[in-house]
C-alpha cells in the first residue's frame, strides 16, 4: 500500500474503518487519562504517568498497524503455521520467565514495556485458522477429521493459558474457532456437539478452580458481599448508575477516586459510563460494532468470490473483537463474570493496542487488495 493511496482523492482503502479506529484510540486516551489520574498521582507522584504510557503504546501500535497494512495477505497465508508456532513458543516462554502480577503470570518484561504474548496468539490463531480452513475447506465441511483438527490445537493451547491463568483469553480463542469454522460452512450437528462439549468443559474448569467459582458467585449476587468478592462489580455498577443518561461530565467521576479497582484497564467503560452516561456508552458500543460489521461485510464480499483465506481472516477478526467487546462491557455492567479482557483499541495496555492495530492493518490491507483486484478469485464455487 503506497502513501499516495492514503493521500489520494479517490482512496483505495476504507477511510471509515480507519476513522473509527482513530476515534476509539482517542476515546481510550481521554478515559484512560481520566480514570488513572488519581491512582497514578498517589502511587507514582505523576498524575499523567498512565496517560504518557498510553500515548507511547499508541505510537508503537500505529507503527505496527502501518507495517501490517503494508504486508501482502498471501504472505500471512503461507507463513500461518510459523506464526502460530511463534505464538505457542511465546506462551511457553511466559510461563518460564514471565512477570507475575496479581497472581497471574501473563507478561514478559522487555525493560521499557511489558508484552502479553496471548494478544499476539489471538491474531496468530485467526491467521492460522483462516489458512487451514482455506486449504482444507472440503474436509472442514464434509469430514469430521477436518473439523476436529483445530480443536486438537486448542487442547494444546488450553493448559498453556490455564497455567497463567487466563481463562478469558481461552474463551476468546475458542470463540474465534467457532466463528471461522461457521464461516467455512461446517455442519450444524458438529456445532451442537462442539458447543455442548465446550460448555461442559468450561463449567468443569470453573468448578475446579476456587477463584473462578468466587467470580461466578459474586457476579450472580455482588451485593451479598459488597466489600469482599463483589466489591469491584458493585463499584462498577454504582459508576453506571451515577452516569444516568448524559453522565456527570468529563473528569467528574467519583468512582475513579480510589473506589473502583482497575478503573483504567478492565473497567474503563464504567468510568466512561459515569462521565458520559447512557449516551456515551451507546456511542462507544456503536463505534466498536461498526468495526465488527465492517470486517464481516468485507468477509462476506470476498467469500462470495471464493477467495477463502482473505475472506476468513476478517471474519475471525470480527469474532475476536466482538467477543472482547461483549465480555468487557458485559463484565463491567454485571451481565457476565469478570474475565480481565480489554476493550479493543480503548483499554490501557500496550500489547492489546499493538495487536488490535495489527488486526486493523490486516483488514485495511485485505480491503485494499479487494478494491484494487489483487486478490485471486476462484471462478467456480468450492463445494
Amino acid at each position: 500500500m503506497k502513501l499516495a493511496d492514503l493521500l489520494g482523492q479517490k482512496p483505495k482503502y476504507d477511510r471509515a474503518l480507519l476513522l473509527a479506529t482513530l476515534l476509539l484510540l482517542g476515546i481510550g486516551v481521554i478515559f484512560v487519562s481520566s480514570a488513572s489520574v488519581m491512582e497514578a498521582g498517589m502511587r507514582f507522584g505523576d498524575s499523567f504517568l498512565f496517560l504518557k504510557k498510553q500515548l507511547i503504546a499508541i505510537g508503537i501500535a500505529v507503527f505496527v498497524g502501518v507495517f501490517f497494512a503494508a504486508v501482502p495477505s498471501d504472505i500471512w497465508k503461507r507463513s500461518a503455521a510459523y506464526v502460530l508456532g511463534v505464538g505457542i513458543f511465546s506462551l511457553i516462554l511466559v510461563l518460564l520467565i514471565g512477570k507475575e502480577v496479581n497472581e497471574a503470570k501473563r507478561w514478559i518484561s522487555l525493560g521499557f514495556m511489558n508484552v502479553q504474548p496471548v494478544e499476539f496468539v489471538k491474531l496468530a490463531w485467526v491467521i492460522y485458522l483462516a489458512s487451514y480452513t482455506s486449504r482444507k475447506i472440503a474436509e472442514v465441511r464434509h469430514q469430521l477429521k477436518g473439523f476436529i483438527k483445530p480443536w486438537l490445537l486448542i487442547l494444546i493451547l488450553s493448559p498453556l493459558l490455564l497455567m497463567q491463568p487466563d481463562f478469558g483469553s481461552l474463551a476468546v480463542i475458542t470463540g474465534i474457532a467457532v466463528g471461522v469454522l461457521f464461516a467455512a460452512g461446517a455442519g450444524l450437528l458438529k456445532y451442537i456437539v462442539t458447543v455442548g462439549l465446550v460448555g461442559i468443559s468450561g463449567a468443569l474448569l470453573t468448578w475446579l478452580e476456587p477463584y473462578r467459582m468466587r467470580r461466578v458467585t459474586s457476579f450472580l449476587d455482588p451485593w451479598q458481599d459488597p466489600f469482599g468478592s463483589g466489591y469491584q462489580l458493585t463499584q462498577s455498577l454504582m459508576a453506571f448508575g451515577r452516569g444516568g443518561v448524559f453522565g456527570e461530565g468529563l473528569g467528574n467521576s467519583i468512582q475513579k477516586l480510589g473506589y473502583l479497582p482497575e478503573a483504567h484497564t478492565d473497567f474503563v467503560t464504567a468510568i466512561l459510563g459515569e462521565e458520559t452516561g447512557f449516551v456515551g456508552m451507546c456511542t462507544l458500543i456503536a463505534i466498536e460494532l461498526f468495526i465488527v460489521c465492517k470486517a464481516i461485510r468485507l468477509s462476506f464480499a470476498i467469500l462470495r468470490r471464493d477467495a477463502l483465506f482473505q475472506g476468513f481472516v476478517p471474519f475471525g477478526i470480527a469474532t475476536w473483537f466482538f467477543g472482547q467487546i461483549f465480555v468487557n462491557i458485559g463484565a463491567a455492567a454485571g451481565m457476565l463474570p469478570t474475565k480481565g479482557l480489554t476493550l479493543p483499541l480503548v483499554s490501557y495496555g500496550g500489547s492489546s493496542l499493538m495487536f488490535c492495530c495489527a488486526a486493523i492493518g490486516i483488514l485495511l490491507r485485505i480491503d485494499y487488495e479487494y478494491r484494487t483486484g489483487q486478490i485471486s478469485f476462484v471462478k467456480k464455487p468450492i463445494v
